[in-house]
């Protein structure tokens, strides 16, 4: 995939989705008019079948619906099987929408074809089910048996969850709270509500609902088994919020014990990639050697994706290009998922600009021309000039105060702003010298002052505020 340097313009980060609409607002229904996926034309390096296997739940046909709007490679196969992935569940919704628009790209499918009876005997289902449920809890309410009025909320709660009521799903989940009577119930409890809002892109309500998690007093054995989910919950909470270094802890933290788990979510595939991405884009060469490559437990998911451990390697080595060539390489995978899709530019951008300001660190001035050989990776390099895009890059970094160097065109160098070290020992030299200078003088004055009897000593007092008896009073109570 050819990528300009200019073509990583780092959109506005968005603090929340509440604002600015995710993929799953879209894929969902929920997204703004004109809200667009990112188009893709390049084919992805995974073979979708087994790609869409390691996922169970929901989550399959959210990304089988967002690679088939989006990469125009696979979207025929992938529209397919979102179709299919909803006629296998009760969410007519989701349906429709995979049908309009399969209609839309490859009419003749048989797929394409809007099975209207499937539908409407689905929506009779559907209703049916729904107040069978309501009748049931209802008649929980009236017995007032805490134990079956949870268990009511909880089969309401993934029934609107199923049929994609997600707003209901979620309220049906949290009146499970006044009736939860052990940690587990709790934390059970919680992490349904942790899933519904995650589909519905609700980040705020993740990592809320995160931190209670992380204070319900449960066994040591529970406790290790909820962590690596509570991790990957936070971690994608802050990785949409823009909070690319959290988000990096986060997923780092993850035991490796997650394994598959949570495939309702994120594989361990996924970890390794977002906690590989988000440490690259905001740990300098020492913390990714130290916290990530030499980390034993993060180990375990980096063999999962090797590609990911080789671009962290080359950028710890200095080795720049091959690194940055990686990162696009798998640049469609990126762009096909369906948390990273609204995030990897940025990251991009800051691996990039990261990779540029370590590969001037040892240099006063370097030509032009070899920097673009490095870091022009999508084709042949450009001729420099000062409107070719590399030097524009560069020329943005300057004067965002990003890189402390000036460009001399004529010359075709960039020249880095030395320090002037000499001038500043100097000056240091100087202020310390003065410093001792003071302090002698003072220590002399106190000195003489003490010699000379002129020291003002401040009466002693006792604790009660009286002065302390001479020698020939007697203290009271003394005989």
């Amino acid at each position: 995939m050819d990528f300009a340097p200019d073509a990583f313009d780092a959109p506005s980060v968005n603090p929340y989705p509440a604002q600015i609409p995710t993929d799953l607002d879209n894929i969902n229904g929920n997204g703004l008019a004109g809200e667009p996926f990112i188009k893709v034309d390049d084919p992805p390096k995974f073979e979708l079948e087994s790609y869409i296997a390691n996922y169970t739940g929901r989550t399959r046909f959210n990304r089988l619906f967002l690679i088939g709007t989006c990469s125009t490679y696979l979207s025929v196969e992938a529209l397919k099987g979102a179709v299919i992935e909803a006629k296998a569940g009760k969410d007519v919704s989701r349906y429709e929408r995979a049908v309009q628009v399969l209609s839309e790209v490859a009419p003749s499918e048989p797929e394409a074809n809007l099975d209207t009876e499937w539908a409407d005997r689905m929506q009779k289902i559907v209703k049916a089910e729904t107040d069978r449920l309501e009748h049931e809890l209802r008649g929980y309410k009236n017995n007032l048996i805490k134990e079956s009025i949870r268990m009511g909320n909880e089969d309401l709660g993934q029934h609107y969850h199923q049929i994609g009521d997600l707003v209901n799903a979620s309220k049906a989940y949290s009146r499970m709270r006044d009736y939860c009577t052990t940690p587990t119930h709790i934390a059970s409890m919680l992490f349904k509500i942790i899933n519904v809002s995650i589909e519905r892109g609700d980040w705020l309500s993740v990592q809320s609902n995160v931190h209670r998690l992380r204070n319900v007093q449960s066994k040591q054995e529970e406790q290790a088994k909820i962590q690596p989910k509570m991790s990957v919950a936070q971690g994608l909470s802050q990785l949409h919020a823009g909070s690319y270094l959290e988000a990096a802890n986060s997923f780092l933290s993850t035991d490796p014990s997650l394994s598959d788990c949570y495939k309702e979510v994120v594989t361990s595939n996924d970890v390794a990639v977002y906690g590989g991405l988000c440490a690259l884009a905001s740990m300098d060469r020492n913390e990714l050697q130290r916290r990530v490559l030499d980390n034993n437990s993060f180990r375990n998911f980096l063999e999962l994706e090797p590609h990911i451990r080789r671009a962290i390697s080359f950028f710890c080595n200095s080795k720049f290009q091959p690194c940055l060539q990686i990162l696009e390489a798998y640049a469609s995978d990126y762009f096909l998922d369906i948390h990273l899709q609204r995030h990897f530019r940025t990251l991009f951008t800051r691996i990039r600009t990261k990779s540029i300001q370590q590969y001037l660190v040892p240099f006063s001035r370097v030509t032009l021309e070899s920097m673009s050989k490095i870091f022009t990776t999508g084709g042949p390099a450009a001729p420099i000039d000062s409107k070719s895009p590399f030097v524009q890059e560069l020329i943005g970094l300057i004067q965002d105060g990003t890189l402390d160097a000036r460009i001399d065109l004529e010359k075709l160098v960039l020249v880095s702003n030395q320090a002037h070290l000499r001038a500043e020992v100097q000056d240091g030299s100087l202020n310390s010298v003065e410093e001792y200078i003071q302090e002698a003088h003072l220590r002399l004055l106190r000195a003489n002052i003490i010699r000379s009897g002129l020291e003002v000593r401040e009466e002693r007092k006792h604790r009660g505020g009286e002065g302390r008896p001479g020698r020939g009073e007697r203290r009271k109570g003394k005989f």
